[in-house]
């Protein structure tokens, strides 16, 4: 690997935090995923082994650490402080009111359906999500298509639900 972290996040930065918010559907929530993402690639760098592409790694953090973070968040029992920050999210982000929305659609998908969708919109090949989320690309093609039903069936019902 010949690339600094500092180059290593200027690249991956923007599209980590896509990911991040597809797992959280909430800004502020994404940025703490972000943000502790990227202190594990600090941690972590000087042991990548060049067994996989660096994005790859990365991008394997970024879901360990939205795993771990939504499994924090889920035990907190405080929901209210939750809402009210969504509130003022809201509030302060409506001109994205429609971006919002599928991050807030994504994230009601099932956890390995995030993932595939997160990286189709990064524009990853089918070869490069098959390597990162260990499925064949044959069933990663038919999975592809139900997670996209699925998803335009929730973004389409999303005040009703």
């Amino acid at each position: 690997m010949n690339s600094t972290f500092e180059e290593l996040y200027k690249e991956f930065s923007p599209r980590i935090y896509k990911l991040c918010l597809s797992y959280s559907g909430d800004r502020l929530f994404a940025d703490d995923l972000h943000q502790e993402t990227w202190i594990a690639v600090w941690n972590s760098l000087p042991k990548f082994r060049n067994e996989s592409k660096i994005g790859t790694w990365i991008y394997r953090i970024a879901i360990n650490t939205c795993l771990t973070g939504i499994k924090k968040q889920t035990k907190k029992s405080d929901h209210s402080e939750e809402i009210l920050a969504r509130l003022v999210h809201e509030e302060s982000h409506d001109s994205t009111k429609e971006i919002n929305l599928l991050y807030e659609s994504i994230s009601k998908l099932k956890e390995n359906e995030r993932i595939i969708i997160t990286l189709v919109l990064e524009e990853k090949s089918y070869e490069e999500i098959a390597e990162i989320t260990g499925i064949t690309e044959n069933n990663l093609r038919v999975k592809i298509h139900r997670i996209k039903k699925e998803l335009k069936e929730i973004y389409t019902n999303h005040g009703r639900i």
